[in-house]
């Protein structure tokens, strides 16, 4: 007697008992603590650097390559595994079943049905180490106590009884294979019968679910270290890539400071060296092009310089003149007198747009200096003024006892072309105030005029500016305010301007020496 098994299909798959779930109450919406806060904020704060970002993105592909590299082998080891034990397991159960020694199911004539000992005996051989046997035939059960046929699905046992099927399933913790099948036999015109008997096989997977442990654990070591040798290669690869673009920072910014003749080696034929090499291209033009005009605007002051000593001898000369003929135009004609007066008038404007050209030029050229003494602030306001007649038409509100550490001739400068910048285009009463501060001097000059234009206040300072056309023929010269604040600068401070209700303020600060 051979009985028949048909071939397994392997169907594989989980079947424990679905849990039951119990509806909940949808949970009140709360602030995150604080700790919540905080992290989510140190997500948020993605790296902006290309060093950062290369890291980041190094990083992340690392992880992903690890990732599938590690979930695709340990997916195909454990499909092999559980295969290759299925195989063995089914036909270790096939080669014992066809080896049968009793008749079972459609018992033929002579033939005696198997007794309680002999299916006890089959059940016994088919179990071995690591393998649980359940036998099904006319309504008895023959097994141990290890396994019961509760531990069986019904999706199982109905698919059992035409075919070998296969299941992995946890039971009380532990993962098995269980296989089962219909024990089948050929009858005397050779169809083949089911005979009633159920074979179930429990295969404990204990010893693959260690290898897959070691394999898991052996497959995360590799990933660290695939992490680490992504985090060395990243860094290694910004360095490299970051290096040339440091160099070409700081190349910019020594060239932005003025070093002009700033130059990068460049190495290599890749996008950074061509980037190198237009920098030193672009360096070079712009060295040409600044030489150039530092050399033209030499010349420029050079040439002002030249002129306006050339025309203090004439100017010196013309003046001693028109001094006379301003003493003798009493007693010319009344045209005559009226010439007289505009050609001396014209003449002291010359004479004063002369000097401060050569002031201004003093100040391009760096030749300016301070010599600098400890002087009285309201003797030097007050000397100021009475020199040019201003002392009936300025308030003088300084203290006696003020005194400061610097230029005497150059702060003349300044209150001068403030003093009469104030007389010329404001109104009275003009105020000049002075007081010592923790750190300096504040001095304050103001009029009571109509003030100047809000468009204008940004360039009252420019060399040559007169804000309004009915300021474009005035006596000044537009270098006055200019000279007076080079003055303060060189003394280190500054002057600034203010609109008040009614007319303008003038602020000058010096820093204590």
């Amino acid at each position: 007697m051979k009985p028949a098994l048909k071939p397994a299909a392997g169907q594989r798959g989980e079947a424990p008992p679905a849990a039951a779930r119990t509806p909940w109450p949808a949970p009140r919406r709360r602030r995150p603590a604080l700790w919540a806060r905080r992290a989510l904020a140190g997500v948020r704060r993605v790296p902006t650097g290309l060093r950062g970002r290369l890291v980041v993105t190094f990083t992340l592909v690392a992880i992903t390559a690890s990732a599938l590299v590690a979930g695709i082998g340990y997916q195909l080891v454990k499909s092999a595994l559980v295969s290759r034990t299925e195989r063995a397991t089914v036909s270790d159960v096939t080669r014992r079943l066809e080896q049968i020694p009793f008749p079972i199911g459609s018992l033929w004539p002579g033939e005696l049905p198997p007794t309680h000992e002999e299916i006890t005996e089959l059940q016994q051989s088919l179990a071995g180490p690591g393998r649980q046997v359940i036998v099904e035939y006319n309504g008895t059960i023959y097994g141990d106590d290890v396994m019961r046929p509760t531990d069986l699905s019904n999706e199982l046992r109905g698919q059992a009884i035409h075919r070998i099927v296969s299941q992995r399933t946890s039971i009380r913790g532990h993962v098995w294979l269980v296989i089962g099948t219909q024990v089948q036999r050929d009858s005397r015109n050779g169809v083949i019968q089911p005979t009633g008997m159920k074979v179930f096989v429990f295969v404990s997977l204990a010893e693959e679910e260690r290898l897959l442990t070691d394999l898991r654990l052996g497959l995360a070591q590799a990933g660290v270290i695939t992490l680490l040798v992504a985090l060395s290669v990243a860094l290694f690869s910004a360095r490299r890539v970051l290096l040339p673009v440091r160099r070409l920072g700081a190349a910019a910014r020594a060239l932005g400071a003025g070093k002009l003749d700033t130059r990068l080696p460049v190495r290599g034929q890749d996008e950074l060296a061509k980037l190198t090499a237009t920098f030193n291209e672009t360096a070079s033009a712009l060295e040409k092009s600044v030489t150039e005009l530092r050399s033209l605007e030499a010349i420029s002051r050079r040439f002002v310089a030249d002129v306006s000593h050339e025309l203090r001898t004439p100017l010196a000369a013309m003046t001693a003149v028109t001094d006379m003929l301003l003493e003798e135009a009493e007693h010319l004609p009344d045209d005559s007198a009226q010439a007289v007066r505009i050609v001396v008038h014209e003449v002291s404007r010359l004479r004063v747009l002369v000097e401060h050209l050569i002031e201004a030029s003093r100040f391009d050229a760096g030749t300016a200096t301070l010599n600098t003494e400890q002087v009285s602030i309201a003797d030097a306001v007050c000397d100021c003024l009475e020199v040019r007649g201003w002392s009936d038409s300025v308030r003088v509100n300084v203290s006696e006892g003020l005194s400061f550490s610097l230029d005497p001739r150059r702060f003349d400068v300044i209150m001068a072309n403030l003093v009469g910048n104030a007389l010329r285009h404001g109104a009275q009463p003009v105020v000049v105030t002075a007081r010592g501060t923790a750190n300096g001097l504040e001095v304050k000059v103001r009029d009571h005029g109509k003030g100047i234009a809000p468009e204008a206040l940004p360039h009252v300072f420019d060399r040559f500016f007169k804000g309004g056309a009915g300021r474009a023929r005035s006596d000044g010269s537009g270098l006055g305010l200019s000279i007076a604040r080079a003055n303060a600068q060189l003394h280190g401070g500054t002057i600034s301007v203010r609109p008040q209700r009614p007319g303008t303020l003038f602020t000058v600060w010096l820093p204590s020496r």
